[in-house]
């Protein structure tokens, strides 16, 4: 059974909330890939009393990228639910500390499995 813990953005004012989620609506979100947009009605959530005011029906929630059960982030140019090791200039998963810096990290795929346990969402409207 998978538990996940949601990180939803507010792009409108700027607010995030988390919230966590389990059992059937979790395992919904089993296989989706960084970019997809999944319906609120879907996962079953009231994001009203969430962020405390009125969202419009039609809302869609969009993946933007999450951390494995070690900290490793998402990265939506790895394909797969895998951990890889890769060379990486800039992204998700590594910051550089001088220009033209490129260093070997190991970063998430971009699919959703059980060893994810924070997914970065974004509301959509």
């Amino acid at each position: 059974m998978a538990t996940f813990k949601l990180v939803i953005s507010n792009p409108k004012n700027g607010i995030a909330r988390q919230v966590e989620i389990s059992g059937d609506a979790a395992e919904r979100l089993l296989g989706k890939r960084i970019g997809e947009e999944i319906p609120l009605s879907e996962l079953g959530l009231n994001l009203t009393e969430v962020f405390g005011e009125e969202i419009p029906a039609g809302a869609k929630l969009r993946i933007t990228g999450g951390t494995d059960k070690d900290g490793f982030a998402m990265r939506p140019d790895v394909h797969g639910p895998r951990r890889v090791k890769i060379l990486v200039s800039k992204g998700p998963g590594f910051r550089p500390k001088e220009r033209g810096e490129r260093r070997k990290k190991t970063v998430r795929g971009n699919t959703i499995s059980p060893e994810i346990v924070q997914i970065n969402m974004k509301l959509v409207f």
